[in-house]
């Protein structure tokens, strides 16, 4: 069973709780929702599924329903609290906890490879999600409910505005795609946005060669962007020798949005071979 506006208000009221503005919550309140939001994770009995703020519990008890195994992290002391009591029938591992601060080598260390669902807060949704790719390898799945704008900035293409530091983290772990669109209208509180559902497939490798460091690279994308409407020569300069552009066969006239992941990779290795001359 999963939660109408009615019941989630009634549970709130019950234990004293509401949504908390400071932790980005908007709960989802539309069975139909969650239940199509499990069936795009397509996860069943085999599965592992790590949910970050789980909230009510509503898209907790639809990945339940799909046979898979959940572990559902909330922030939230009362909503913990919540939780364990409603869903302590059910086949489910409650976690309090805050998703950039947990073990996570301990949190799944039950199982290799881990699906992540989640309504992630909009305030908090690209750093757990970029984090998440650098640091938690068993993820190697993840279907996130975000804000439609952070959204487009996770699967945008290079030469467009949403283009960013972000899309080029994400491109070098994964492959993201945009799957659904879900309105504002079915959460409690009513956000003033829309939300999209992204899926994210995590490479077998990434798309730079790993002799590349990847934290001198993500430096050095986050630099350019930094600066974006400025001509990499310029937003660079002190960090990338002129030579390696043409090393690179990067136009130092170009600018960060203009680069695809290959282009920053190639790069970012043409800087390191001439800090090492």
């Amino acid at each position: 069973m999963t939660l109408t506006r009615r019941e989630a208000s009634e549970l709130l009221a019950t234990h004293g709780l509401a949504p908390r503005r400071s932790l980005g919550q908007n709960f989802v309140v539309d069975p139909n929702t969650v239940r199509r939001i499990a069936r795009l994770a397509d996860v069943g009995p085999d599965d592992h599924v790590v949910e970050i703020g789980a909230g009510l519990g509503a898209l907790t008890e639809a990945l339940i329903d799909t046979g898979a195994h959940v572990t559902a992290i909330e922030i939230d002391d009362g909503l913990a609290r919540l939780l364990a009591e409603r869903l302590r029938d059910r086949d489910v591992r409650v976690v309090h906890g805050d998703a950039r601060r947990l073990d996570w080598s301990e949190l799944l260390s039950s199982a290799p490879r881990w699906t992540l669902v989640a309504n992630l807060p909009y305030n908090v949704a690209t750093p757990i999600v970029a984090d998440l790719l650098d640091d938690v390898p068993a993820i190697d799945r993840m279907l996130v409910m975000v804000q439609r704008e952070v959204a487009e900035r996770f699967v945008a293409r290079p030469r467009t505005g949403a283009y960013g530091a972000v899309t080029v983290k994400i491109a070098y772990w994964a492959e993201a795609e945009i799957i659904g669109y879900v309105p504002a209208t079915v959460f409690m509180p009513r956000p003033k946005v829309e939300s999209a559902l992204v899926a994210l497939r995590r490479r077998p490798s990434p798309t730079v060669d790993e002799s590349v460091d990847r934290r001198a690279l993500f430096a050095l994308v986050r630099a350019g962007f930094g600066q974006r409407r400025k001509m990499l020569r310029r937003s660079l300069a002190g960090i990338v020798p002129p030579e390696a552009f043409d090393a690179a066969d990067v136009s130092p006239e170009a600018r960060a949005e203009e680069l695809s992941i290959a282009d920053w990779g190639r790069l970012a290795a043409a800087t390191a071979r001439l800090e090492r001359l």
